[in-house]
């Protein structure tokens, strides 16, 4: 009975701790406040950047994803999406002993009528990846969960981009 108060005491006081202290959760990343509430996503159904998108879209609640562009306020277009492998050093013999791995995406936010929210924007991200010929499928593994890695920062990214679009006055025609 002395241990379930004890558990029970540290528990509420850890619990007070951190609300005085400030701690908050970070909430949505998009924000109540983006000029359009609908959304379309030109990509294709079977691009997994794009379905990433669209789940965390979903997932935030503020945007509605449309599935014509005709519909939507405003359109996400996925420019390009570049993936590239090069080799940063070699090892005494020749061989590579390490990589590095690229991933270019170029996306842009306008309407229907040719306003743009967002200009194009390139989004670069490089990841370091060491490699031993002893351990290829490792490594191969390795250099696949490194590039879902980037297209999950690179989501996060897009959505804060989408989410620092203010007002519909600031934008431009095409």
């Amino acid at each position: 009975m002395f241990k379930n108060r004890r558990l029970l005491t540290l528990v509420l006081a850890s619990t007070l701790l951190l609300s005085a202290c400030g701690f908050k959760l970070r909430g949505t990343i998009l924000g109540g406040d983006l000029p359009f509430k609908s959304i379309y996503i030109a990509a294709p159904e079977t691009s997994t950047l794009g379905s990433e998108l669209r789940r965390y879209i979903r997932g935030s609640g503020e945007l509605e994803i449309k599935q014509r562009p005709e519909d939507a306020e405003a359109i996400l277009d996925i420019v390009s999406e570049v993936r590239n492998k090069v080799i940063l050093s070699l090892n005494s013999q020749g061989r590579v002993r390490e990589y590095v791995l690229y991933y270019h995406v170029t996306v842009r936010v306008r309407n229907n009528a040719g306003v743009v929210y967002m200009a194009p924007t390139v989004i670069t991200l490089k990841r370091d990846l060491s490699y031993n010929e002893a351990q290829v499928l490792a490594k191969e593994a390795e250099e696949a969960m490194l590039y879902r890695d980037m297209q999950s920062d690179l989501v996060q990214q897009i959505l804060r981009r989408i989410a620092a679009i203010k007002t519909v006055d600031d934008a431009t025609e095409d």
